[in-house]
């Protein structure tokens, strides 16, 4: 099988990307064990049936079906193809959108910094909504659009500003003057804001944000959750200048400004009302 120009890039060490990339793929078994620990303060992590809608190379899904039955979703078959299959574990090819599952499919969906890839809609709340239990939880990582940090370095591209910009304008004012080979592809990120987030699920879902949660994990040296370079060099510069017990008083969980405007990536909970 012909191997798709996307991922062909992605393993590219000359494409402009690759560090970023090969840091995220080096991390992504801490990163699951982040997801997992994260996921244990709300419901037990055994015996459930669940979906990893985007799951990339699998290391979550791999993580989670130990002791659970997953469903591992990814659109591109080259990545599917990287993920061990196991009687507990179905990797699947196809759009997260579409699939046919049936409704009350699943106890745990999660979208691990995929919905900042996806035209998000009305569509993709009601289809979680049809596929999830009543009784079960979302769990939803994603970029934010309005963090000082993000605007400063964007999460995808490395550059100020660019995480401000809509999915076209990313194609028009800079995929198509510096990296034109990325210019058809159809996953480009838009980031979301936390109102954006709101505004999205909070008629069907309770949301909770797990902010102090996560900055406590990574300041304690936890490993999974940081890649870019920027991002890598505010932990050096927080431990270096001894701040570590300031950004852990004034973490929290609550949709206000340090929310808003700060925490570069969005940790959260959603429940059926």
């Amino acid at each position: 099988m012909e191997v798709s120009k996307e991922i062909q890039r992605e393993y590219n060490p000359a494409h402009p990307n690759y560090k970023r990339w090969q840091k995220a793929r080096e991390i992504s078994d801490e990163r699951a064990e982040f997801v997992k620990e994260l996921i244990s303060t709300e419901i037990n992590p055994e015996g459930l049936r669940i979906l990893d809608v985007g799951s990339g190379e699998g290391s979550t899904s791999r993580l989670l079906s130990k002791k659970n039955f997953v469903v591992s979703l990814e659109i591109k078959s080259e990545r599917i193809k990287k993920i061990s299959r196991a009687e507990s574990l179905q990797p699947i090819i196809a759009d997260g959108l579409k699939s046919p599952f049936k409704p009350d499919s699943f106890d745990l969906i999660i979208l691990q910094d995929v919905v900042e890839h996806l035209s998000v809609s009305e569509e993709l709340v009601k289809r979680l909504l049809h596929i999830l239990k009543e009784s079960g939880i979302i769990y939803l990582s994603t970029p934010n659009r309005l963090s000082l940090f993000n605007i400063i370095a964007d999460p995808h591209w490395g550059l100020p500003f660019l995480a401000l910009f809509k999915r076209d304008q990313v194609k028009k004012y800079y995929l198509k003057f510096f990296r034109f080979n990325d210019l058809q592809r159809d996953d480009i990120a838009e980031l979301l804001s936390l109102h954006k987030l709101y505004e999205m699920f909070n008629n069907n879902f309770k949301l909770k944000l797990y902010t102090k949660f996560s900055v406590e994990y990574l300041l304690n040296d936890g490993k999974g959750l940081v890649w870019s370079s920027f991002h890598l060099w505010l932990i050096k510069l927080v431990n270096l200048l001894g701040l570590k017990r300031l950004l852990l008083s004034i973490s929290n969980d609550k949709p206000r400004i340090i929310n808003k405007f700060f925490t570069p990536t969005f940790y959260i909970i959603l429940k059926m009302k």
